[in-house]
């Protein structure tokens, strides 16, 4: 688990700052599978994860599910047969908080211990 994975989310409420583009690109090395797209006008934290089946694919989309409830912080998840598309950003902001990389990176560790790698 990466240190950025150790943390916690902490409040952020509306005025709280947005992750500029420095900090974002300092960020990514934690995540490397991650890249910020742009949805709806909005920047976001998106990274599809492939699996064998819809099964595998749906424990992790619950397994991720659990980590969101547990930190308050909740993504954008879409299920399909073999592939979990997971998106990050702060609702409250409208926009990427350090948060949301830190939810990438428990994502990711979760990706990595469910595959056994």
């Amino acid at each position: 688990m990466t240190a950025l994975a150790a943390e916690r989310c902490v409040a952020c409420r509306p005025g709280s700052p947005h992750v500029g583009d420095a900090e974002a690109a300092a960020l990514l090395r934690d995540i490397p599978d991650w890249r910020v797209v742009e949805r709806d006008g909005l920047k976001r934290l998106e990274r599809v994860f492939d699996f064998s089946d819809f099964v595998t694919a749906l424990a992790f989309t619950n397994r991720v599910g659990a980590i969101a409830e547990s930190e308050g912080h909740h993504p954008a998840l879409t299920t399909e047969w073999g592939r979990v598309t997971v998106a990050w950003w702060t609702h409250a902001i409208g926009g990427l908080h350090r948060n949301d990389f830190v939810m990438a990176a428990k994502t990711s560790a979760a990706f990595v211990s469910s595959s056994g790698g």
